[in-house]
C-alpha cells in the first residue's frame, strides 16, 4: 500500500479537516398545525406524520389533567 512521502503539517491537515462541517437540518411547516417540524419526522406539537396521527403528545395530556 502506498505511503506518504512527506509528513502533512498541522496547518495543512487542519485546513483539510476544516472543510468538514455539519449540515443544518431542513425545517418545514406541519400541514396540520403549522408548527416548525424537521423533515421526515413526526410533528412534536400535534403528533401527525404524513397526514396520520402517529403518536400522542404529552403536552395535550398535561393540559387535559389541569
Amino acid at each position: 500500500m502506498a505511503q506518504p512521502k512527506h509528513k502533512a503539517s498541522k496547518q495543512r491537515k487542519r485546513q483539510r479537516l476544516g472543510q468538514v462541517k455539519a449540515e443544518i437540518a431542513a425545517i418545514g411547516v406541519c400541514p396540520n398545525c403549522g408548527a416548525p417540524v424537521q423533515s421526515h419526522r413526526a410533528c412534536g406539537s400535534c403528533g401527525t406524520y404524513h397526514g396520520r396521527q402517529v403518536m400522542t403528545v404529552a403536552a395535550e395530556a398535561t393540559e387535559a389533567a389541569e
